[in-house]
């Protein structure tokens, strides 16, 4: 990404600043590396492989049923058994006291202002005006001087409502608000990349709009570049929700959040495997940005891809103990277009960086290959086979059909026994872990009735995989603002104990 050195302000930039800009901002990467594009979501050489693999799945089917039925079930399980067996490797080394990086409130506030790098915080917003109060009130607090502390409120020029929310909440005291030209792609990593050309800091963040970082988050996360190698490029914060008891769904997303971002990136990273960034609170070094191509515009988990880039390119990223609040999806509609769009996007990451299997295998080592390939393809496509078993599992207790028990002979049958007492166990128990961490007892329902959260996730990743043939670059809205305010209270609470709290 090729931009003037000092950035204009935005409002003094030229026309043609701005045009260079956004065209940079949509097809930059696409021009300068289009194998690391998802504007085209199959290369010709996957494609054929996928219509080839369907073609002899569909003949096998007809001439050979039972067998064909055995042998895809077979494989399946080894994927289930594979993928559960993983995932307990990558808890179980998440546990560690070491497995997260912690800077002490008086190692934070002891780094004098004048040794504090220029920081920018990129905060894209579409359609959003019922959170701009919030947003205001939750910037205002952070710990960081303001005269190196750049932040840019990205709005579509075309979002009036907005724009007007913002100008008459009076953001300009605190924050400048770069208008991004309407075009398409309409995403958020496009916008993104177009507010980068102004950007002033070495060190670059996001911030969805609804987001409540922990004022400390910027010391400690200067304060951890200071003290690590240049290496590493990103520092991963923390997200969890605030208002996870406003109702069982909420109380779902908690508990995997806790999870999630506790133990299993932790987990990664002390692995050193490539890291799915959280699409907020990941603060990455600019020259890292520059180097590596900065966002996809066209791929809808931009912070998914970006984590694999870096890894790819040898750098790394830290996970940091520094909290921030977002709000949960609270209406199941709602959710399930954010999932969706996680599902799919997760997809588009493992279908880019495999188009050449090879080098991804020599640049991040065999172990991280099949680790990220279980975690970016295995995570969707497993959630799609979940609703495919579970037809199996009813249609066997209603009816216990022949042809069902003919494709279990004993080498399927206890693996996917397995999977189904121990890998549902192990995943219930690690929600509770999750649970404890957010320091919040009402979701232990959350984590016994787990099973109905996964029928919401196996519908998600059907949504996502038909809509990655489809429509792979579409952008599905998640619209915020939604949260009871008592359950934000009590829940921001416990979030804030949790920041010191055990592990």
């Amino acid at each position: 990404m090729t931009v003037s050195s000092p950035p204009p302000h935005p409002d003094s930039a030229s026309a043609e600043f701005r045009e260079q800009a956004l065209h940079d901002a949509v097809h930059g990467l696409r021009e300068r590396d289009p194998d690391a594009s998802a504007s085209v979501a199959f290369v010709s050489w996957q494609r054929m492989l996928l219509i080839a693999q369907a073609a002899v799945f569909l003949v096998c089917l007809f001439l050979w049923p039972q067998v064909t039925l055995t042998v895809v079930t077979g494989v399946c399980t080894v994927a289930y058994v594979l993928t559960l067996g993983d995932r307990l490797v990558v808890f179980r080394k998440g546990l560690a006291a070491d497995a997260i990086i912690r800077v002490s409130d008086e190692e934070a506030r002891a780094i004098p202002d004048a040794d504090l790098p220029p920081y920018t915080v990129l905060v894209p917003a579409y359609h959003e005006p019922e959170v701009i109060g919030q947003l205001l009130s939750s910037l205002s607090v952070l710990d960081y001087p303001r005269d190196k502390l750049q932040i840019l409120l990205l709005l579509e020029e075309d979002d009036d409502v907005t724009i007007t929310a913002a100008n008459e909440a009076g953001v300009g005291e605190l924050v400048t608000v770069l208008l991004v030209p309407a075009a398409e792609p309409r995403t958020k990593p496009k916008a993104c990349n177009y507010g980068l050309h102004f950007a002033t800091g070495d060190i670059v963040t996001i911030y969805d709009a609804e987001d409540v970082p922990e004022p400390l988050q910027l010391r400690r996360v200067a304060a951890t570049f200071a003290t690590r190698d240049e290496r590493v490029a990103c520092v991963q914060a923390k997200l969890e929700y605030l208002n996870g008891g406003q109702n069982l769904l909420t109380g779902w997303f908690t508990v995997e959040y806790g999870v999630w971002f506790s133990y299993l990136l932790p987990g990664l990273m002390r692995l050193k495997a490539p890291i799915p960034l959280g699409g907020t609170s990941n603060h990455l070094r600019r020259s890292v940005l520059d180097d590596i191509g900065a966002w996809d515009p066209f791929n809808v988990t931009e912070d998914s891809d970006l984590g694999v880039r870096i890894a790819a390119r040898g750098y790394t990223t830290a996970v940091l103990e520094s909290t921030t609040l977002e709000e949960a999806n609270s209406d199941p509609i709602n959710w399930m277009r954010q999932r969706s769009r996680w599902y799919k996007g997760y997809l588009q990451t493992w279908l880019v960086h495999t188009r050449h299997p090879a080098r991804l295998w020599r640049q991040i080592g065999a172990w991280p290959f099949v680790r990220f390939t279980l975690l970016l393809a295995g995570t969707p496509l497993i959630a799609c086979l979940n609703m495919l078993f579970w037809f199996i599992t009813i249609a066997w207790i209603l009816g216990q059909p022949v042809l069902i028990g003919d494709i279990f002979p004993p080498w399927v049958y206890f693996p996917a026994l397995v999977c189904l007492l121990f890998g549902n166990a192990a995943t219930i128990y690690m929600n509770l872990i999750g649970a404890r961490e957010t320091g919040n007892p009402r979701l232990v329902w959350s984590c016994l009735l787990v099973p109905l959260y996964w029928l919401l996730m196996s519908i998600a990743a059907i949504k996502g995989v038909w809509q990655l043939l489809f429509r792979p670059s579409y952008w599905e809205k998640t619209f915020h603002g939604l949260a009871g305010e008592a359950d934000t209270t009590v829940d921001a609470a416990g979030a804030a104990q949790s920041e010191s709290g055990p592990r």
